[in-house]
């Protein structure tokens, strides 16, 4: 029984999601948290675009906190924006985008938006890049195509750090898988290592003191008489 109830929170806290992102729109929202607290539910929606979550005098905000409470019944739902500064570095948000561009303008200019989403992340400052698009594109068949540049970690403890999102795209031809991994600037890498004055000065205070080292072996001792 335990488990059934597990399953079902899970199930419920999905749906809840999902329906925030669709109600909100494509590509204006990164994530939603979902926190349990005493007083009641904080729900965190994490967007590039605040001024069009929340819309004029909040009225969005408290539309979509009468509509957690009545379908999804929800006790007392807390709404907090949580703003991203630089897009950029977002996957998801860069993996709607792309999805949209596809649904707006077609499959046969796959090239020309994958680039330019690769090229704008890359110019603000990332590490690594990687978008795959899977689908017809842009004949009758399926195919699967990768645009990648920068340094992209896949495996151990450092590949946790890359942002990964997936979207799909509704084209006339058909559906398009989207994925988006990105690197950002700011991910701690264990194995990095930053060569500044402060390594190159250490450096040379190793060498030297190698240097003495070396110097007192080739030394000969006097014989004791």
């Amino acid at each position: 029984m335990e488990e059934k109830n597990v399953v079902k929170f899970k199930k419920e806290e999905f749906s809840i999601r999902e329906y925030i992102k669709n109600s909100l729109g494509k590509g204006k929202i990164s994530r939603v948290k979902i926190e349990y607290t005493p007083i009641g539910e904080k729900i965190i929606i994490s967007t590039s675009k605040p001024g069009l979550i929340i819309g004029r005098g909040g009225e969005k905000i408290t539309e979509l906190t009468e509509i957690l409470k009545t379908k999804f019944k929800l006790e007392n739902p807390h709404i907090e924006i949580d703003e991203i500064k630089q897009p950029e570095f977002d996957a998801q948000i860069n993996a709607d985008e792309i999805a949209l561009s596809l649904e707006r303008f077609g499959p046969l200019k796959f090239k020309v938006i994958a680039y330019r989403t690769l090229q704008r992340i890359i110019d603000a400052g990332a590490f690594g890049v990687e978008i795959r698009l899977s689908g017809k594109l842009p004949g009758a068949r399926a195919k699967s195509w990768r645009f990648a540049q920068g340094y992209l970690k896949k495996t151990g403890d450092s590949a946790k750090v890359v942002d990964r999102a997936q979207a799909i795209a509704h084209t006339k031809p058909g559906t398009i898988g989207v994925k988006v991994s990105i690197l950002s600037p700011y991910a701690v890498l264990k194995d990095r290592v930053i060569i500044d004055e402060k390594l190159l000065k250490k450096l040379k205070e190793n060498v030297e003191e190698f240097k003495k080292e070396k110097s007192k072996k080739k030394t000969p001792s006097k014989n004791k008489k």
